[in-house]
């Protein structure tokens, strides 16, 4: 919805991982200098672990773009807990040969003459396993014996293994897994971005779906987005999205600080297992001080605003002595101002659900169409539309 508003050509901060907006950070740059060391060996395992929304499939959705498939013979699988048997079936269908009613050994003999028949071709064979940490160790073991295949003294196939931390902590930990602890040849893992990459990841999403300025953002945006989301790059587009999405309903074309914690406070309050933990939240600011029950206004009292203004600007009421008499027709006036206000807000909500819902179906598509063949035209070097340094002070 708020792509609309602002005029974007799509969603920059969707959650489903997508490799046109690649980000090199520090990190993400040593694990691609890894991942290039460990395809030049070609053979032996590779792997990188990483946070919940560090960026591994973005990481690999952008490795799988580079590859030249006349080359390399790649065979991603997203692992969910499934057996050892299972797992060489997944392998050979990947091998284009069909498993059905073979036992273990013809299974096994099936999946080299795959892999020889790819070098024949004059391709090697590069297998991922993504959430590498839900594999049991008797599927690990069967992928560490697949890796013996070989030819003229060549590994027929390479693997890369993708998983959370506790992945990296079970290699290191297990006796189970020391000979495919042996044959690892690269490992790294993915840390969070630091607080001066924030920005610079903000404008490059930004720029990749045709940002022209609005809305606008203050320095400080960035670093209580860095705050708020710890870094993490998954955590960061959500914060993100509903700042956007905040910003389109309240009608704001600068977004700053004060924006971005009063979205925070509303992540925490309405989906605390996505917000970041606790301790990383900012501070609750203060609410409004409540009014005396002897100035009897019980449906003003009662209405308590969540908007990030509203809690700025009550700040300086704390500690006060309670209004005298004579003030209570000015309080219930600033209230009732108040209260218009966010109708106001609500309006321009619900104009901008009505006209996402309404819109011509027909157009939605040829945007769509357009934004894809778009996309085709993006590469490796493409920068956003603004230098870091538009980011100083936008404001």
């Amino acid at each position: 919805m708020y792509d609309d508003h602002f005029g974007l050509s799509g969603r920059p901060f969707q959650l489903t991982p997508d490799a046109r907006f690649w980000y090199e950070t520090a990190t993400h740059r040593k694990a691609m200098a890894y991942l290039g060391y460990g395809l030049a060996q070609g053979e032996g395992f590779v792997v990188v672990t990483g946070d919940i929304g560090a960026g591994k499939t973005t990481l690999v959705g952008h490795l799988t773009g580079m590859l030249d498939p006349k080359a390399l013979n790649v065979i991603t699988i997203v692992s969910t807990a499934i057996a050892a048997d299972d797992l060489l079936r997944v392998v050979a269908t990947g091998l284009g040969v069909d498993p059905s009613g073979l036992a273990k050994a013809q299974l096994l003999t099936a999946i080299e003459r795959g892999l020889h028949a790819v070098a024949r071709s004059g391709r090697r064979t590069l297998l991922i396993v993504d959430e590498a940490q839900a594999l049991p160790v008797d599927a690990l073991e069967e992928l560490r014996m697949l890796s013996n295949f070989q030819a003229g003294g060549h590994a027929l196939l390479q693997i890369l293994l993708l998983g959370q931390p506790e992945f990296r902590e079970r290699l290191h930990g297990s006796e189970r897994l020391e000979q495919l602890r042996q044959r690892v040849i690269a490992i790294h893992h993915l840390d969070p971005m630091e607080a001066d990459e924030v920005a610079d990841y903000i404008a490059h999403r930004l720029s990749v779906v045709g940002w022209q300025g609005r809305p606008d953002f203050a320095a400080d945006a960035f670093e209580a987005m860095y705050q708020g989301s710890g870094g993490v790059p998954r955590r960061l587009n959500q914060l993100a999205g509903r700042v956007m999405l905040h910003a389109a309903i309240e009608g704001l074309e600068l977004i700053d600080g004060r924006v971005v914690r009063g979205v925070l406070r509303d992540l925490h309050a309405d989906l605390p297992m996505l917000a970041v933990d606790a301790s990383a939240a900012p501070e609750p600011e203060a609410l409004p001080t409540p009014v005396p029950a002897a100035e009897e206004v019980p449906s003003v009292s009662a209405f308590v605003p969540r908007s990030a203004q509203w809690l700025d600007t009550v700040a300086e009421d704390e500690d006060t002595e309670p209004a005298p008499a004579y003030a209570t027709e000015d309080r219930v006036a600033a209230l009732e101002a108040r209260i218009a206000e966010q109708e106001a807000a609500l309006r321009r909500v619900l104009t901008l659900l009505v006209d996402w819902v309404e819109a011509d179906r027909g157009e939605a598509a040829a945007a769509a169409a357009a934004v894809v063949a778009g996309a085709s035209e993006i590469s490796d070097e493409h920068v956003p539309i603004r230098a870091p340094a538009a980011w100083d002070h936008a404001a």
